[in-house]
């Protein structure tokens, strides 16, 4: 299938915009995030369409070209990134949000040979479009909310992803953070 984001397409993966086609509906339904990442797996089958309508985000399924199995997913939305300077004031700088992020763990499982799958679509999707977004409005980051768990942590460092110094941090977690990101991290790259 030809979509708009074919042009990311890569040699065994494709990507496509969450309502490109009409079989991702059960493609979805049978999503699995595996790590007891039930917040993502539920997001994606419950939350995305909802999201999609009215606006907040956009949800993108990476596929295999040869089978269509459902491989992973992510969302992004625009946001802000803000930062305390002197004292009480802040300020801001336009940024895109990896609000959800998640590989299937059924086609992890089928496909064993397939290994580093996120850091593959991170790099060969998200990171790609992200950049293609910035050349089209002023955006010069992109950041998330990381669950507080070293192995994650560590996972998104090395996909680029930094964290802000212990008081920005702090300020970042007291004014901005969305609720629904309680107890994450916030981290980000900046975009070249």
């Amino acid at each position: 299938m030809i979509t708009e984001f074919s042009v990311f397409d890569t040699k065994y993966f494709s990507v496509e915009h969450l309502f490109d086609s009409d079989e991702n509906a059960g493609l979805i339904a049978d999503f699995e995030a595996g790590n007891d990442a039930f917040g993502l797996e539920n997001y994606l089958k419950f939350q995305s369409a909802q999201d999609e309508e009215s606006n907040n985000s956009r949800t993108y399924l990476v596929k295999d070209i040869l089978t269509g199995d459902l491989v992973g997913y992510f969302s992004l939305r625009t946001g802000l990134i803000t930062i305390q300077v002197q004292g009480d004031g802040f300020d801001s700088f336009p940024a895109i949000e990896l609000a959800n992020f998640a590989v299937n763990k059924k086609y992890k499982d089928e496909h064993p040979d397939y290994v580093r799958l996120g850091a593959y679509i991170f790099n060969n999707f998200v990171f790609p479009i992200v950049n293609c977004l910035a050349k089209y409005v002023g955006v010069n980051s992109l950041y998330i909310y990381a669950l507080p768990e070293n192995k994650l942590l560590s996972y998104y460092e090395k996909l680029g992803f930094t964290r802000l110094p212990e008081e920005q941090e702090k300020f970042v977690q007291r004014h901005v953070k969305p609720k629904y990101d309680e107890g994450c991290v916030f981290m980000y790259q900046t975009l070249v």
